[in-house]
């Protein structure tokens, strides 16, 4: 975090309007079929069969609470045009019921919505369920109030968290099942996922881990919904789960179905990395997924989904510690939902390639040949007919190979496969691409960047909450999801004796938190800040500090960047201040952690207040911006929505750390002030949804801790 400066000044965010260069849609098809009989999903060893049917399953994940219904048509019909046939999501347990009992079903978790706008596309769904979907989001994905149930511990035979488990389950699976989504119900619901990724966390749970997996397929299998189940990175999930594989290459590194009658399912391909706070710029080249792609077709693979084909945006607090607001924004559609070029148009050509080669796929007899060290010879070919498909692959990095195949060569470029659909022509190389390229121009929007009348509002400093905690509560559940920020204070005496003897000599405070982030005030005068990293969460405070003889004042806000998504025991992972002292008095460390009391408050009055919105901004007196003004404040102005209906952002150089809200709506977390290697922001635009805003007078509301 940028050293803080009591009085710093505000460098106007600038609000920009987002023009695509990407083309235009291609010309419209049919929306999609009407919804007829049931159809049976079952399979084998070669594929998921659909209503007797083998399928090559070409699918993306796209989150519904990661872009807004008001995008999910342009989002899914671009998805469909890019040779996707299904997509993948996930389902928000925190953002259904996020108190417990009450659910939530409208808005952005409009989740029967969304999967009726892929129906009416002609696109079939893979449902992820959950209950623990990690996927960067805060808690991965699990609510707060489960943490606050007696007894309970996550994901492993523990009986308070399977009841709880089993109710919100069923809960889903029968809202689905009375909107007939299902495909044994005719609807596009082909594929359903339970738990995920539970191999990473198995061990520390011993048999109760191996007694939870085979509970949660019970649960699933006994719902008798018509669909199979998979359980991704789970080489030993029970029958009739498919353990499917996550990762970037899955034609190497999944060991294959753990029985022979289950097909090769890959339900994450990685299509970049997700970026958090203070990390520099990591991209996936389209070569190296397109060429991922063909090599686990190549070796019997039937499904891939593409995590993520769309990101979106990480709106309010609701992104996992440290990662950023935007998310895969180098996807083949990116956080507006625009095409990126050559990602998208790279992998539909692939998609078109390997539907040419469905039916050998589907079909035929494998082989294999290895003419060389660094080449290889895959093709599928059905006896007595002409049905043959071909990859070609090359794995030597550095240069072309030459390959004879059937009495004609083939020279493959380095790292790279060809696609022969007919064991003859090649039609695609992993590669070559002949997509187009484009980028992505911000320009500035003339009517929303009208001279801005900002009005702001500073945070009152507490000086003695109310409190007897002897120690400094854990942050987690001070805030317990409500706020990002945890207030702690605490008084202590210092006799005139114990201040340094020696001319000059210094006192320090220090401070050693869990994370995240810290802001310090001694005495009334701020002292600074401090954070952790994403990789590394704890950190320590120590500035030299002036005590007086009497009593001194010490005030903390402790800061979050959302709940931790991964690993084990999650109930129990703790942040926030732990250790608190005095360093340099004459009669040695003063340590305050357990000797003072501690009082609290959760939130900022603004938070409490609602400040964010058109009624409670009138709760609080706003004074007219000079020009300067010190942390904790925030900001008020309005601006009209930028010209022609293209994507929004605002830009926020020059800011430091916070949050943001336009009309009431959280746009999400910024944190300029931490800098990459680079010497850089992460993120800089934070997208603002066309719904978000109306034609004129919208409400931009800023807080700001520096």
């Amino acid at each position: 975090m940028r050293k803080h400066s009591f009085h710093r000044w505000l460098l106007t965010a600038v609000l920009v309007v987002f023009l695509s260069s990407s083309c235009t849609f291609a010309s419209k098809k049919k929306e999609g079929k009407k919804k007829t009989k049931s159809k049976e999903v079952t399979y084998d060893g070669t594929s998921l069969i659909v209503n007797g049917k083998r399928e090559l399953l070409f699918s993306g994940s796209i989150h519904y609470p990661r872009s807004t219904p008001e995008m999910w048509p342009s989002i899914i019909k671009r998805a469909k045009q890019g040779g996707l046939n299904t997509i993948q999501t996930y389902v928000f347990w925190n953002v259904h019921e996020p108190e417990q009992g009450k659910f939530n079903f409208s808005g952005r978790a409009d989740l029967v919505k969304f999967i009726k706008l892929i129906e009416k596309n002609g696109m079939y769904v893979t449902l992820r369920l959950g209950p623990f979907i990690q996927a960067e989001w805060t808690h991965g994905g699990l609510p707060y109030w489960l943490r606050e149930v007696p007894g309970i511990f996550f994901r492993t035979d523990n009986k308070q968290f399977k009841q709880h488990t089993e109710r919100y389950v069923r809960m889903v699976l029968d809202k689905m099942k009375e909107e007939k989504l299902f495909a044994s119900q005719g609807g596009p619901i082909i594929l359903g996922q339970i738990e995920n990724e539970y191999s990473a966390v198995q061990r520390a749970y011993k048999q109760d881990g191996v007694n939870y997996i085979k509970w949660g397929s019970k649960l699933v299998d006994s719902m008798n919904l018509g669909i199979p189940w998979v359980m991704c990175k789970q080489n030993d999930a029970p029958d009739p789960m498919i353990n499917a594989c996550n990762g970037r290459h899955c034609g190497d590194t999944f060991p294959g179905p753990n029985k022979d009658n289950k097909p090769s399912l890959w339900t994450e391909n990685w299509t970049t990395q997700f970026r958090v706070f203070g990390d520099s710029p990591v991209k996936r080249s389209v070569e190296d997924i397109a060429f991922s792609v063909a090599r686990f077709f190549s070796k019997n693979g039937s499904h891939v989904n593409y995590y993520m084909y769309h990101g979106g945006t990480n709106f309010g607090r609701t992104s996992a510690h440290y990662v950023t607001t935007r998310y895969y924004d180098d996807a083949p559609l990116d956080e507006y939902g625009l095409e990126k070029e050559p990602k998208y148009g790279h992998l539909k050509h692939l998609h078109n390639a390997l539907n040419l080669c469905k039916k050998p796929l589907l079909w035929g007899q494998p082989r294999t040949e290895k003419p060389g060290k660094d080449t290889e010879i895959r093709y599928y070919e059905q006896p007595g007919t002409k049905s043959c498909a071909a990859f070609l692959a090359n794995n030597n990095t550095e240069a072309a190979e030459t390959i004879k195949f059937r009495g004609k060569e083939y020279v493959i470029a380095p790292r790279s496969i060809s696609i022969l659909p007919d064991c003859k022509t090649v039609v695609y190389n992993t590669a070559q691409i002949v997509s187009h390229h484009t980028s992505r121009n911000f320009m500035k929007s003339k009517k929303a960047n009208k001279k801005f009348d900002f009005k702001v509002f500073t945070e009152p400093l507490p000086k003695k909450l109310e409190g007897n905690n002897y120690v400094p509560v854990e942050l987690y559940g001070l805030t317990k999801d409500k706020s990002d920020y945890g207030w702690y204070t605490t008084s202590f005496k210092v006799h005139k004796k114990q201040l340094p003897k020696k001319k000059g000599a210094k006192t320090d405070l220090r401070i050693a938190s869990l994370g995240h982030a810290l802001h310090v005030w001694f005495n009334g005068k701020y002292l600074g800040n401090g954070h952790g990293s994403h990789d590394e969460k704890s950190f320590v405070f120590q500035k030299p500090v002036t005590l007086k003889a009497g009593e001194n004042h010490l005030v903390m806000l402790g800061v979050l960047t959302g709940f931790p998504d991964s690993g084990s025991y999650l109930e129990h992972r703790y942040t926030g201040p732990r250790s608190v002292s005095i360093l340099g008095l004459s009669s040695g460390t003063l340590d305050l952690t357990e000797s003072s009391k501690w009082g609290n408050k959760v939130g900022m009055e603004g938070e409490r207040l609602r400040i964010q919105t058109g009624k409670g901004l009138k709760k609080v007196k706003w004074e007219k911006f000079s020009g300067k003004a010190p942390g904790m404040t925030w900001y008020q102005t309005y601006f009209d929505a930028p010209e022609s209906e293209s994507a929004a952002a605002i830009r926020m150089s020059g800011m430091g750390k916070g949050l943001i809200w336009v009309n009431g709506e959280g746009v999400g977390r910024y944190w300029m002030s931490f800098l990459n290697p680079l010497n850089q922001s992460t993120q800089v635009e934070y997208h603002i949804p066309r719904s978000f805003l109306k034609p004129k007078k919208n409400l931009l509301v800023i807080f700001e801790e520096e």
